[in-house]
């Protein structure tokens, strides 16, 4: 005989798990349903381990969407203190990083044991590892097939992510589940990634794989498409590290990318006004403010003798070597993809859903949350911070 419940979430990561508990916490008879053996292994894997679980900035800005106004009623109503009160009442050690950025002192594993906590408080129903083979609808009532037999809801979150990190089980479950319904999908694709470029093109900057330096970075006519000071990171295929994910999220197919190596100063006016009082040769210069590996690897792409002086050099290649360094342009042909992409863009039409609830409007019952909706973050804790409230938000309302 199948088993009844008030609520069914399908899905037991970030957003399903905090859903789950907040309405079982209300008294709703809630079932959490999952096929993989573990809880919430994305968390478990963020922030090197110790999970960057909020971003104290947090603040529509740090959204891309179809819609930038959608994520605004969410985040205001479950803010990132009232998830830190949450994390203080389980006594889970914290510092900040960076920029807002908060991580756990000692593990990922406490922010998973403290939402299992919470479900546990709200008597919230466990089936993992169990398949969803379908869900359909029957009057008010929804019907969910799984390998474990039927289940009755009356209604349904759908928290099962995007396509970011197959390894660790990511699927396109919420999309076939949203066209079942036929909902509008943003086209997903992967966001917060590295990116790669011409293999033979690359071929000079192998060598220079595994440095790291700040930069300033953006993409599209104007800055404000796409701008970010943060560290880059080369590697053998391309382009990595904080600045690289942050500009990934806003870069087109085609599109350029913009480069600063040296964002803190003006190379081209500090050379061509130093040339009477510069006495050192390019490599001792430039590796005054670069690595000495990027330094080197720069003046041969520009074919400059690193032995040879400033002082002896005519300007116009002081102003093109400035400009290699200071605003290097370069064309990615792609990125590395969803197995390496922190989060998917795209995802549910946001014109779909509630933003007080989640609900789809067209199918009352039914929520999407988390990262299957076209609510994506910047990088350093904003896509938590978005789960947290966007499950909050359809757990006060089912």
């Amino acid at each position: 005989m199948a088993k009844q419940f008030d609520v069914a979430v399908i899905g037991a990561g970030a957003a399903g798990m905090m859903c789950a508990a907040v309405a079982g916490q209300r008294g709703k008879k809630v079932i959490l349903i999952d096929h993989a053996t573990k809880l919430a292994e994305k968390i478990r894997i963020s922030g090197g381990g110790r999970c960057n679980f909020t971003n104290t900035a947090t603040a529509p800005q740090h959204y891309l969407s179809q819609n930038a106004h959608f994520c605004k009623s969410a985040l205001s109503r479950y803010s990132p203190q009232d998830f830190i009160c949450l994390v203080k009442r389980y006594r889970i050690s914290y510092h900040e990083k960076h920029k807002g950025q908060l991580f756990c002192n000692d593990s990922a594993e406490q922010i998973i044991a403290m939402l299992k906590a919470e479900c546990d408080l709200g008597n919230v129903s466990w089936r993992m590892p169990c398949a969803v083979a379908s869900i359909g609808k029957d009057g008010d009532i929804f019907k969910i097939e799984t390998g474990a037999g039927r289940i009755l809801a009356n209604s349904v979150v759908i928290a099962t992510g995007g396509l970011s990190i197959p390894k660790i089980g990511a699927t396109d479950f919420a999309y076939r589940i949203a066209y079942q319904f036929g909902l509008k999908i943003i086209a997903p694709c992967p966001g917060l990634v590295p990116l790669t470029f011409d293999a033979n093109r690359w071929q000079p900057f192998i060598p220079l794989s595994g440095i790291t330096l700040p930069v300033e970075v953006f993409t599209g006519e104007k800055k404000s498409c796409g701008y970010f000071k943060e560290d880059l990171l080369f590697t053998h295929r391309g382009l990595s590290g904080p600045a690289i994910l942050q500009i990934s999220s806003f870069w087109q197919s085609g599109q350029p990318l913009s480069l600063n190596l040296l964002p803190e100063i003006d190379l081209a006016e500090a050379l061509i006004e130093g040339k009477t009082s510069i006495k050192k040769n390019f490599g001792n210069l430039l590796s005054q403010w670069l690595p000495n590996r990027l330094a080197l690897g720069l003046l041969d792409a520009n074919k400059i003798d690193p032995a040879s002086r400033v002082t002896d050099t005519p300007d116009h290649i002081l102003k093109k070597l400035s400009d290699a360094i200071n605003q290097w342009a370069i064309v990615p042909n792609g990125s590395e993809g969803y197995r390496k992409a922190e989060v998917t863009l795209g995802g549910i039409d946001t014109r779909e859903l509630s933003q007080q609830s989640m609900m789809v409007n067209k199918v009352p019952g039914l929520h999407f949350i988390g990262e299957a909706v076209d609510v994506t973050g910047w990088l350093g804790g904003y896509n938590f911070q978005w789960a947290w409230a966007s499950a909050t938000a359809a757990g006060l309302s089912v």
